[in-house]
């Protein structure tokens, strides 16, 4: 039973289209959800939005931390295109969405089971010690940095060391080289021995310049580096525009690794426990 409520297929395609903001908050927006939800017509699915947000309303939340409206530019021939409206969604409201959509359509079925887990999985992620959200976020950053690397290598780049470089110049203010000689780290690994908050910042890097490669269809080695680097210089200036530690500045952790070790040891001691 468990297997027929997981959503397989459009999974991907939610993960696909899934954003995330400048506070690292994830977000979809309205028109590119719509057609994963079975809708063809904006009006008709603009309905079903506000059905959602006043829902939101009723249940004593603001809307206004959910539903943010705004626009996006799109083309309506002879290439000239037009301001349309548009929403940014968190995952709250995407819920509520798939709550108040046409219960008739199987898409409305796959979006309701996909954002309850989403909103499960994040409660249950606020609830972890420290030592496991490092863990999960690492995690993230290794599937991401997956998917940024597919996207460097479609936009044809080849020299992928120094595309890789340029992200970390951008973000740390020097070579990944100087950051660990610095913090006193063998060669690879930065990441492996970052905490959350640093890993946070390059997961921001990360996504944002795979989306930017993607939605500026940018090509070839020279201009992937330099949105690289651009891209891990926005995300610096924004550390210092809140007043955070830079990256280089925060203190390197117990390796990653024998925090997986720490993890388990922990969960095999609580399993004979509970055979005790």
């Amino acid at each position: 039973m468990i297997s027929d409520l997981t959503p397989i297929g459009p999974h991907k395609d939610f993960e696909s289209i899934k954003k995330i903001d400048e506070s690292g908050i994830e977000y979809w927006t309205a028109r590119e959800l719509m057609p994963l939800l079975g809708y063809t017509e904006w009006r008709n699915f603009e309905e079903v939005v506000g059905k959602a947000a006043r829902a939101c309303m009723e249940s004593g939340q603001a809307v206004d931390n959910h539903f943010v409206k705004s626009t996006k530019m799109v083309e309506i021939g002879s290439n000239t295109v037009r301001e349309v409206r548009d929403y940014k969604l968190d995952r709250y409201a995407c819920y509520l969405i798939a709550q108040n959509g046409d219960s008739s359509k199987p898409q409305i079925a796959t979006a309701q089971t996909y954002f309850a887990l989403q909103t499960r999985k994040r409660e249950i992620f606020e609830q972890l010690p420290d030592t496991t959200k490092r863990l999960f976020i690492r995690n993230e950053v290794s599937d991401h940095n997956k998917k940024l690397f597919k996207t460097a290598k479609d936009a044809g780049v080849s020299k992928f060391g120094l595309f890789n470089d340029a992200g970390y110049q951008g973000l740390y203010g020097k070579p990944l080289s100087e950051v660990e000689k610095e913090k006193g780290i063998k060669r690879g690994e930065l990441l492996d021995m970052a905490g959350s908050t640093e890993l946070a910042a390059n997961l921001f890097r990360i996504t944002q310049t795979d989306e930017k490669l993607k939605n500026d269809k940018i090509k070839g080695d020279r201009d992937a580096s330099h949105t690289h680097f651009m891209v891990g210089g926005k995300v610096r200036q924004t550390i210092k525009d809140i007043g955070g530690a830079l990256p280089e500045q925060l203190p390197t952790e117990k390796h990653i690794k024998e925090v997986k070790k720490e993890i388990k040891h922990l969960q095999r001691t609580e399993q004979k426990k509970l055979k005790g």
